[in-house]
């Protein structure tokens, strides 16, 4: 069975990090007040908060590669590469088709040339033509994925489509999909499914509150509970404040670590952090401006390499 973990994370330190206007009408979760900053502000603060995250996680004993982003092109949501690619442990590379056009600039072969240099890559799957049929799949945003059961949820969005989701699977060998619609509290349908839920090797943490639909909302609980996945329930509040956007990494050493926000940390409740502590080494990181002008979190920033290596 294939491990759920890693402890090979690839994160890209920003150089132009700013306010994405062609993001901001599918992704309700940034927050417009940061338009009035200035690029040199969210840069700043933006590579403070991601150097501290890349320590901390160090310290840890995670393995975090990390590649600089370019001056050209301009990409103001480079600190998020779990939406471009994906690495799997059967040697596949995965490049997705992107909603924003200068996020499709994101995509960078370099990066795989040069992992290919420790990691084994059998082939790269390329799906970015559904750009042109302006259909969309974000990577490990748009499908949280359950590695050890094979089983891909994604929440259907502008940013999710269902017939790239289907061409996703039958190229990825009998990966089963569980699709939903979640929306927010203003019933405005979530962008990303990695911003719902978070998949862990025996727990789950889930925005249930956020499926509408209680067919779907008891399909994804039966999915979850029939692959030996204790769910850890919350709100619609608490997904409001990135407490979905959580990743389970290893150190080196095996040990887990859950990884998130500092955001979605004060979001939960005792209960809540009792009872994920049991599965893992909590590690939170102050990453407000992250958030707040790009509108994604902790588990955005880390694209796991699950590729073998040589």
């Amino acid at each position: 069975m294939q491990a759920q973990t890693t402890s090979n994370i690839l994160m890209i330190r920003p150089v132009n990090f700013a306010f994405n206007e062609q993001t901001a009408e599918s992704n309700a979760f940034q927050d417009v007040k940061a338009k009035s900053l200035t690029s040199s502000i969210t840069q700043a603060d933006a590579l403070n908060e991601f150097d501290g995250m890349v320590s901390q996680l160090r310290s840890a004993g995670v393995n975090v590669m990390v590649y600089d982003d370019t001056l050209e092109p301009y990409t103001p949501d480079s600190i998020f590469p779990n939406n471009w690619v994906s690495f799997h442990h059967s040697g596949k590379v995965c490049l997705y088709p992107m909603q924003a056009e200068n996020r499709r600039l994101e995509r960078r072969s370099d990066i795989i040339d040069d992992l290919r240099k420790k990691f084994h890559v059998e082939v790269v799957l390329d799906f970015t033509h559904f750009e042109k049929e302006g259909k969309y799949l974000e990577g490990t945003g748009s499908m949280v994925l359950d590695r050890m059961n094979r089983i891909a949820y994604a929440c259907l969005s502008p940013r999710t489509n269902s017939d790239v989701l289907d061409a996703w699977a039958k190229q990825m060998n009998g990966y089963q999909l569980v699709k939903f619609t979640s929306v927010d509290g203003q019933g405005k349908e979530v962008y990303h499914t990695n911003v719902v839920m978070c998949i862990g090797d025996t727990f789950a943490v889930v925005c249930l509150a956020s499926i509408p639909d209680l067919d779907e909302r008891l399909k994804v609980k039966e999915s979850l509970e029939s692959s030996g996945k204790n769910i850890i329930e919350i709100s619609l509040e608490q997904m409001n404040q990135f407490a979905g956007n959580m990743l389970l990494v290893k150190t080196q050493k095996g040990n887990h670590l859950l990884v998130m926000s500092t955001t979605a940390f004060n979001s939960l409740n005792h209960a809540q952090r009792v009872e994920l502590e049991e599965y893992a080494d909590i590690q939170h990181f102050d990453l407000s401006m992250i958030e707040n002008c790009g509108g994604g979190s902790a588990r955005c920033m880390m694209a796991e390499v699950h590729l073998p290596e040589k």
